[in-house]
């Protein structure tokens, strides 16, 4: 399933992360890690907009048809 994917990357990141903050690793392990925490982010990043563009809100017309309305996130 896509969200065990997700989820998958998003904790493999995360480890990336603290390794990287640590400070232990040499640099050509840093450069590697910091590669691979790239393309984690990146997939993260694709997922969450793909799901981001699927959410949508149906409201229920007065005639009791339903209308598709994009979802909104409440930013501004």
């Amino acid at each position: 399933m896509a969200t065990d994917k997700f989820e998958a990357s998003l904790k493999k990141l995360e480890e990336i992360v603290k390794r990287l903050e640590n400070g232990s690793l040499t640099l050509e392990d840093s450069l590697k890690a910091f590669e691979e925490g790239v393309k984690h982010a990146a997939f993260c990043s694709g997922r969450l907009d793909d799901a981001e563009q699927r959410v949508e809100i149906l409201l229920k017309q007065k005639d009791g048809s339903l209308k598709k309305a994009p979802f909104d996130t409440g930013e501004m």
